[in-house]
């Protein structure tokens, strides 16, 4: 039997890979325990988690399963970067943005993903991405801190920007997340909301790769304004116009969480001085920092 031509398989095309029933794909679907995604009423299986999900349900005949390396991949947080050097517990970041880093811990790439999404069906932040992304893996969420997010502005704010409809109106030079950043992702939501198309404003090029090159893009005035978290303008000495509140959590698989690097580092943010350096950094409510937020069943 050849492999289906496409990267995303029908329900058909996925019970033929994994030769079973479509019934059973559908009895999966139904409880959540098999990575798809519904596009204009159809379900479609991505082959690269289908397989992930495969090897993570394969019997290992008493051989451990191979530890995803230490690594915080995902959206960059200026307090989780602080904090994991200085709690010594041995994870490194790689920021590429929440949904690269939903992607990396489903391929086994990083043990933990920071991600900020809010969810499209709700209030609520981070569940739906990581269900939809992680579907069929034992995921948790852990909350690390709430953040303000809101535009970074020039000291003295000279363009007079008042909120999200100034940015087209006064025709400000705006700095972009890359499009996997969920500041980018909420950046696109909050232009619907205000009936802007995306296109309608200026940008200043290249897209900034973290909080800190944005808010270096505004402070050397190769742009107006641009969506950051409130300790991005505060480090750089820039105006800050809050616009929301979102929650960034951690992401992991539930084996994971119990590992020491993971538990260190949780431990280590319930201490006094990192909650001076949250205040310090400003911008932060860490009073619910290591809450479960999901756990999936």
């Amino acid at each position: 039997m050849g492999e289906p031509v496409h990267d995303m398989m029908t329900t058909r095309e996925v019970a033929d890979y994994l030769r079973v029933k479509e019934r059973k794909i559908y009895e999966l679907v139904r409880d959540r325990r098999i990575p798809c995604s519904r596009v204009t009423g159809k379900w479609l299986f991505p082959r690269r988690l289908i397989d992930r999900w495969v090897a993570e349900h394969a019997d290992y005949g008493g051989v451990a399963r191979p530890a995803p390396p230490p690594v915080i991949a995902g959206s960059h947080d200026p307090l989780l970067d602080w904090a994991a050097r200085q709690s010594g517990c041995g994870l490194a970041l790689l920021p590429g943005g929440s949904l690269d880093g939903l992607r990396r811990l489903a391929g086994g790439e990083a043990t933990l993903c920071g991600l900020h999404l809010r969810d499209a069906t709700g209030d609520d932040y981070n569940v739906e991405a990581a269900r939809d992304a992680l579907a069929g893996m034992d995921v948790v969420l852990v909350e690390w801190a709430k953040r303000r997010q809101g535009l970074v502005l020039a000291p003295g704010n000279p363009k007079r920007i008042a909120g999200i409809a100034d940015l087209r109106k006064r025709r400000a030079r705006v700095v972009r997340r890359q499009e996997d950043a969920g500041s980018q992702v909420l950046l696109l939501r909050l232009l619907d909301a205000a009936g802007i198309a995306p296109g309608a404003l200026a940008y200043a090029d290249p897209p900034a790769l973290s909080e800190t090159e944005l808010g270096m893009a505004v402070l050397e005035g190769r742009a107006d304004a641009g969506l950051a978290i409130e300790s991005a303008a505060r480090q750089l000495k820039l105006d800050f116009l809050p616009l929301a509140e979102e929650r960034y959590d951690l992401a992991m698989r539930r084996r994971d969480y119990f590992e020491p690097a993971v538990q260190r580092l949780i431990a280590f943010a319930r201490e006094p001085r990192f909650v001076g350096q949250a205040r310090k950094l400003g911008g932060y409510d860490v009073a619910a920092t290591g809450t479960v937020r999901y756990n999936a069943a």
